[in-house]
């Protein structure tokens, strides 16, 4: 048996806008990512990120964040380097009709330095049209310990849109997941201000995790929420749950299509 999928209302927006406001202030936030501030370069311990986490809070499935800003580009890589995270999901393009939706964290060749933390550009391998992949070597020059970093970076995903393909998403994320298989860190995900796309694409992830694990009725509104409850905003448009509910269902009929007649 395979799982049902509640279609409950959501108070989203009827005509698909969203309510994107500044940003998303997780200082006050119990699930807020909180960084040692004797390693940072502004003495701080905030980062406007949050960690996610499916059942049990001590393991967190992911962690959501804004892109990186220019001024917080030290930071993210901290984070990264403070989780032990090795998965860098990020959907969005940096700019979008002339707009910065992200800074460029990363060397375009070569090494760069942010802060403490070295990142050397490995490779950059171009899957297909909508999404690349891209290996660091991310050095802390304070222990001189490397760790390998990989970033997924899907392309084709519109700022407050969803992308044009659910083949291709659903693609991406069996890449993501192949490459994660076994670990326990969290995995980084992120867009432009990491609520919108970043919180669409975990709920899908979520809820094909919970039915590969044999769950028999999934409520993805009540997912929705238990993920709201831990980063505001997530999902931000009626588009974007509706396009979740759509990514799940293809995912299952592709496994029954699938099975032996």
């Amino acid at each position: 048996m395979f799982p049902r999928f509640a279609r409950a209302s959501l108070g989203l927006p009827e005509n698909g806008t969203d309510y994107y406001g500044p940003g998303i202030d997780t200082r006050d936030d119990h699930s807020r990512v909180i960084l040692s501030s004797n390693a940072n370069v502004s003495n701080s311990d905030y980062i406007n990120a949050s960690f996610i986490t499916d059942h049990d809070p001590r393991n967190p499935a992911y962690i959501c964040t804004q892109g990186p800003l220019p001024h917080t580009v030290a930071d993210f890589w901290q984070m990264i380097w403070e989780q032990g995270s090795v998965v860098i999901v990020m959907l969005t393009k940096l700019t979008e009709s002339g707009t910065s939706l992200c800074h460029r964290y990363w060397p375009e060749e070569g090494s760069d330095l942010y802060h403490i933390y070295e990142v050397h550009l490995v490779s950059e391998h171009i899957w297909c049209d909508d999404y690349l992949v891209r290996s660091f070597y991310l050095k802390n020059l304070q222990t001189n310990e490397t760790r390998t970093v990989t970033q997924f970076h899907f392309l084709t995903w519109p700022e407050l849109s969803v992308p044009a393909s659910i083949k291709a998403t659903l693609d991406f994320r069996r890449k993501v997941n192949k490459s994660f298989r076994g670990r326990s860190c969290p995995i980084v995900v992120h867009c432009s201000d990491g609520c919108g796309r970043s919180g669409t694409y975990c709920l899908i992830d979520m809820v094909l995790n919970k039915m590969a694990k044999g769950a028999k009725e999934i409520d993805m509104a009540a997912t929705l929420e238990h993920i709201r409850d831990q980063r505001m905003s997530m999902v931000k448009t009626k588009e974007q749950f509706q396009f979740s509910l759509a990514a799940v269902a293809e995912e299952v009929h592709a496994i029954l299509k699938a099975l032996p007649q």
